[in-house]
């Protein structure tokens, strides 16, 4: 259609760069699914076994709970800075409350990436005599970590294209791994509860609400929905619509997948290959097309997962470095790209994988998006009257997300003390980097 008025032309212009509600669930679901299936179902299954689709329901549920304020806070500011600016709003004269909350933030950010990049390499060598060789996993990670540090700095156009083809494409290929191992169950579900209960007695409730917390990471990037505030039409409506269905989604994602995986793959075979459970699964089902299906996808989900977070979290850098609560070099861009802060995130995920193991990165991943997301519930309920929110539902959540930190850190001192030590002295420095920077801006 040809418009002759400049008015309507205009209109219509408008109309065509904002994001309605369907694309930014693409958004948050390409944040979401990014990997976190592929990560979290080898660990869950070692530690719940047939349980482990109801911890991934009940991490919804937590992220629903953390979605709470998000939305409210999102919706009155309407920044797109989020979890940063919200909070530096919220608290304008504490310098160190704001330095924190970024310092969390991004080495949250940062742990992401190392994740998606330690899982990528898994499954790429999934199918390699290198399959168990940790120190070839270690290096695959860092060349995928590499390559889209290289497509961020070299062409936000040549990223955006990118990172909607591997996000279509992932969604396609997960759909089909879920129905597929469905239909080739080896087992039902009442056979696996008997087993269950004949094997480790009754359900410990406590383990699936300790895996429910551990596995919250699976579910960080649903606020990637608020950093496209400025692109949307009728963000009052249309962030709670997109953010709530999209952790509906994702859930059903999970759930699906998981409760395919444990009909349809012995629970031996998941523990052993944790780190590729399904690539292996898929194989001994499927055969070489079924592994090949699997690996794709895997790839896919979590490079759309590190190229995506690079961009987005690499531009909140720069907005916490010209507050000066980052080192300074790293608010500077290239062509508008921020190609030191992309440069500094990428080196500092591939040394945290040279670092730890895939249950570290996931815990630290973890303890971090909840510790910001209670962070987030505080601020929520200081200003409840502001943003309209229930007294009742901001304790829940705060309340929420404050047992799911004490879970993890229960687990880590009873099982993984050394792990604990590990995480404990991280935050220590992202503690006193926080409070360095901050005095600075007091003084």
């Amino acid at each position: 259609m040809i418009f002759n008025n400049n008015h309507d032309n205009a209109i219509h212009r408008k109309r065509n760069k904002a994001l309605g509600v369907p694309e930014l669930i693409a958004i948050a679901l390409g944040g979401m699914v990014g990997g976190g299936i592929f990560t979290i179902l080898g660990i869950s299954v070692s530690m719940i076994g047939v349980f482990t689709p109801v911890a991934i329901i009940l991490g919804g549920i937590i992220a629903t709970l953390a979605a709470y304020s998000y939305i409210k806070l999102g919706v009155y500011y309407k920044d797109e800075g989020a979890t940063y600016s919200f909070y530096k709003k919220t608290f304008p004269n504490s310098p160190f409350a704001a330095s924190l909350i970024g310092w969390w933030v991004i080495f949250g950010y940062i742990s992401t990436i190392a994740l998606y990049a330690y899982t990528f390499a898994s499954y790429a060598i999934s199918a390699s005599d290198f399959a168990n060789n940790e120190w070839a996993r270690k290096g695959v990670a860092g060349v995928v970590i590499l390559t889209f540090t290289l497509i961020n700095v070299w062409s936000v156009k040549g990223m955006g294209k990118i990172e909607d083809i591997m996000v279509y494409t992932k969604l396609v290929i997960l759909v089909v791994i879920s129905f597929v191992l469905i239909n080739n169950s080896q087992t039902t579900l009442p056979v696996l509860l008997q087993n269950h209960n004949d094997v480790h007695g009754s359900i410990n409730v406590l383990s699936i609400l300790i895996v429910a917390s551990i596995t919250f990471v699976a579910y960080e990037g649903f606020q990637l929905v608020i950093n496209a505030v400025n692109e949307m039409d009728n963000p009052e409506k249309n962030i709670p619509k997109a953010i709530y269905s999209a952790i509906f989604l994702a859930v059903l994602i999970y759930v699906i997948i998981s409760l395919g995986a444990v009909l349809a793959i012995p629970f031996e075979e998941i523990i052993q290959n944790k780190e590729y459970a399904l690539a292996s699964g898929a194989g001994n089902i499927l055969g070489r097309w079924g592994t090949d299906l699997v690996i794709l996808g895997a790839l896919l989900a979590t490079s759309s997962a590190i190229s995506g977070t690079l961009f987005g979290a690499s531009r909140q850098v720069t907005v916490i470095a010209k507050d000066h609560y980052l080192p300074e070099f790293l608010a500077g861009r290239i062509n508008n790209i921020p190609v030191f802060a992309i440069i500094s995130m990428a080196t500092l995920a591939f040394l945290l994988v040279l670092a730890g193991s895939l249950e570290l990165i996931l815990e630290f991943g973890s303890v971090t998006f909840i510790l910001v997301s209670l962070l987030m519930a505080y601020a929520n309920f200081k200003i409840r009257k502001l943003t309209h929110s229930s007294s009742v539902l901001t304790i829940l959540a705060f309340l929420g997300l404050l047992s799911g930190a004490i879970l993890i850190l229960y687990y880590e001192l009873t099982y993984q003390p050394q792990q604990m030590l590990f995480i404990a002295g991280l935050y220590a420095l992202l503690t006193l980097g926080a409070w360095l920077y901050s005095r600075a801006q007091d003084s």
